[in-house]
């Protein structure tokens, strides 16, 4: 059995039958149709690889220009196809002329069954090849255009987004201590893993533990490891986080969670560059960078007694705060856009672009959850969607208070939503222009602009 799927094309009934007869029998589906008018929505309908199509529909017809319309047409609709052309009538300049307009190979009818066989097994190998070449090229492609962007994960070009990147190029080759700070969301372990493949440890380990999921309990065998026999379930030696990142990068998640006891164990292992494991009295160098990252204000904790000064001095050589999604309102349909292609792709969808109105939605909606919130929103609505596009109501957002008691629905056109989005910017900078025109993406005067258009 070939591994391709076949279309043969011919208005006369017995033909169809006999192709399907025989081809069934070597092919894994096979196709066929009266009339070349269909070809539109069987191809879009139906995975076809290979298309047998006769050259002449009109009753009383010989001179093969039906067929050659018909192959231009496919061959419009996607180069790669392969097309095989069929005829009664022999006619070495008409094979020829197909030849040169695209068309693979040429048959006249009544074929025999190997010639025919031969033919399509031929059109099959083809076929495949082609699209192994075209997947080289894809792939080719996209690696070109991820050494042409230098980072392969942070999406964004807002002017917070840059100035971290800015950042992030003079900080990741050296072995500062970093602390990102940013709320739930906001991309704090993309941004740790980006210093880290940018480092000189990039060919070592990125070990990113999370704090915030440790038990309390567990904090010293996990990080520091432990003996054989240091508590009842030590059955053996293991070696802690630190050790199994040591040449790496570690990356301690949710670091303001840690209760002042485990803050000062931490500590010494970070002034010391040494861990000792539980059960044991031998201390073990480590030689590993750190990265730590939180959503609290720790600079507070540390005025309220709850977390150490001397660890905050430790972990914050350089610190970056992450902005929230509504803080960088240019990047979230940028965003929104690298999410549909990924999970288009992932679920074997052929969703391509969003509706007007789903976009100025998107921009209108405050995104407490930030970029996580929104991945999942374009994640729900690609397995939901049933067209081509993403739809406002595909989205499935809860109506969100702007203003006053101003609500923004769904329904809205858009110059109502881009109204009630203009207002919201201006009342949440306090009628300050310039910050108001960052968030929404807008130069000042364009902002100028909107509010002179929307009488504001």
């Amino acid at each position: 059995m070939i591994d391709a799927n076949v279309l043969v094309i011919d208005d006369d009934d017995d033909i169809l039958l006999s192709a399907r007869l025989f081809l069934k029998q070597h092919f894994n589906q096979v196709v066929t149709c009266k009339s070349p008018k269909e070809i539109n929505v069987l191809l879009s309908h139906n995975e076809i690889d290979i298309i047998l199509l006769d050259m002449n529909y009109q009753k009383g017809a010989s001179n093969g220009r039906e067929g050659l319309y018909w192959l231009e047409h496919i061959l419009s609709i996607d180069k790669d196809y392969v097309v095989i052309l069929m005829t009664a009538y022999g006619n070495v300049e008409l094979a020829v002329q197909a030849i040169k307009k695209g068309a693979t190979d040429f048959i006249l009818k009544p074929w025999e069954n190997e010639k025919l066989f031969a033919t399509l097994s031929a059109a099959s190998r083809l076929r495949q090849s082609n699209k192994k070449v075209k997947k080289l090229e894809k792939i080719h492609s996209s690696l070109q255009k991820d050494q042409a962007r230098q980072f392969e994960h942070i999406v964004g070009n807002s002017e917070p987004i840059r100035h971290l990147q800015n950042t992030l190029i003079k900080v990741a080759p050296t072995d500062a201590n970093v602390l990102i700070l940013g709320e739930n969301g906001t991309g704090k372990q993309v941004f740790a893993y980006e210093l880290h493949k940018h480092s000189l440890r990039k060919n070592h380990i990125f070990m990113h533990v999370d704090l915030g999921s440790l038990n309390e309990n567990l904090f010293e065998s996990e990080l520091f490891g432990y003996a054989k026999g240091a508590f009842t379930d030590a059955k053996d030696d293991k070696p802690g986080r630190f050790e199994l990142a040591d040449g790496g990068t570690i990356f301690l998640d949710e670091i303001g969670n840690l209760s002042q006891p485990l803050q000062a164990k931490l500590l010494s292992v970070l002034q010391n560059r040494t861990v000792t494991r539980l059960g044991e009295s031998k201390e073990r160098k480590i030689n590993v960078r750190l990265i730590t990252a939180t959503n609290m204000p720790l600079n507070e904790m540390v005025g309220k007694g709850t977390f150490r000064q001397d660890l905050l001095f430790r972990i914050n050589t350089v610190e970056l705060l992450l902005p929230g999604l509504a803080q960088r309102g240019e990047d979230i349909i940028l965003l929104a856009n690298h999410f549909l292609q990924s999970f288009s792709t992932k679920y074997h969808k052929s969703l391509y672009k969003f509706e007007p109105k789903a976009e100025h939605l998107l921009l209108a909606y405050h995104w407490p959850g930030n970029v996580r919130e929104l991945q999942h929103v374009i994640e729900r609505a690609v397995i939901m969607a049933d067209g081509m596009e993403i739809s406002s109501g595909d989205l499935q957002l809860s109506p969100q208070k702007f203003g006053g008691n101003t609500v923004i629905q769904p329904e809205m056109g858009l110059e109502e939503m881009e109204k009630l989005m203009v207002q919201k910017a201006i009342d949440k900078h306090k009628g300050n222009i310039s910050r108001a025109a960052l968030e929404l993406g807008l130069t000042r005067a364009a902002l100028y602009r909107r509010i002179e258009k929307f009488d504001l």
